[in-house]
């Protein structure tokens, strides 16, 4: 059992041992598994990657990300150069069909919206804007095609479920009602939740997952 205090020192030592995150102006407080993140960073991936450090930390139930993205001066763009940035980088990925994805960009806030085949190319769409100079926020509004003869898929992610080290297949229930499955049960980390999360949005024919996973 890890006591509040415990939680916080080894939250800080996660996020100084995180190359990606420098930790110096970043405040952690932890209530109840309940961990809360402030302060600030200079770009919006370290925003991102100091939440996911936090997530990997034992005793982690819930991670409260409170950072603001400060950029330096000399990366400051105009919405008009990041939305040109975010539509050349986007037409350089293979996996991301050509002119699937419409960009709007408002005080370096990125907005992605149009549909795509793969839950998979939504998440690739927004890891190659979070690397982006300039962006301070993106917002996902990518939606799936659904398609006509899907099928239930539950049986298919339980057996992916059973083939991963970090869930207990077991302990996690899988529904489906045609491409909309529901996850429930239990695991024993943020960082399990998130595996069976995306184990299920794997599945072929997935247009939705809902993760009601509680951790121990």
């Amino acid at each position: 059992m890890h006591t509040d205090s415990q939680l916080q020192e080894d939250v800080l030592a996660e996020l100084k041992w995180e190359p990606s995150v420098t930790a110096g102006h970043i405040g952690v407080t932890a209530k109840n598994g309940v961990v809360t993140l402030s302060g600030h960073v200079d770009n919006f991936w370290s925003k991102y990657e100091a939440e996911r450090a936090a997530k990997r930390v034992q005793g982690v139930k819930a991670v409260a990300e409170e950072i603001e993205v400060k950029l330096p001066f000399d990366h400051k763009r105009g919405d008009d150069e990041i939305a040109a940035a975010v539509v050349e980088r986007l037409s350089w990925n293979v996996s991301i069909p050509k002119n699937a994805i419409k960009v709007t960009v408002e005080k370096g806030f990125v907005t992605l919206s149009g549909e795509l085949e793969w839950h998979f190319q939504k998440d690739v769409a927004e890891t190659e804007v979070r690397h982006l100079s300039g962006v301070l926020g993106v917002a996902n509004r990518i939606e799936l095609k659904k398609r006509v003869d899907t099928m239930d898929v539950s049986a298919d992610i339980r057996s992916a479920l059973k083939r991963s080290w970090y869930t207990r297949p077991d302990s996690i229930t899988v529904k489906a009602d045609g491409g909309a499955i529901t996850l429930s049960g239990v695991v024993h980390s943020p960082h399990a939740k998130q595996v069976a999360w995306s184990t299920a949005w794997a599945a072929p024919g997935a247009t939705s997952v809902k993760n009601n996973l509680m951790i121990d």
